[in-house]
């Protein structure tokens, strides 16, 4: 069985891959990342919310996440819930971001 901390290292990686179109910060260190959660079955949940309840690019950042953590390789089946609770704010943001943005 593959390492569980492992696989969850290698999810983290691959989202800081995935980018809102609009913002030139990844969805990690944006924050929109709420919890990942890996079983002894390496079946991935991600619950995440976005900077919006209206992003225009809902299904794409999702489909992104999906797709691209489903393509690590000990990774089995990933499922990705949307919520909005709690809404996302600039707090959440990485030093990172809120650097890149201009927030600090």
């Amino acid at each position: 069985m593959a390492d569980l901390l492992k696989i969850e290292e290698d999810i983290v990686r691959m989202l800081k891959t995935v980018y809102d179109p609009e913002i030139p910060v990844n969805i990690y260190d944006l924050g929109l990342i709420y919890n990942v959660d890996v079983n002894e079955d390496q079946n991935v949940e991600i619950t995440m919310t976005l900077t919006a309840p209206n992003c225009p690019a809902a299904d794409f950042i999702l489909e992104d996440v999906r797709l691209k953590v489903e393509s690590i390789e000990d990774v089995k089946n990933v499922i990705v819930h949307l919520t909005f609770e709690p809404e996302w704010s600039k707090d959440m943001m990485s030093e990172e971001a809120k650097l890149e943005l201009g927030f600090l």
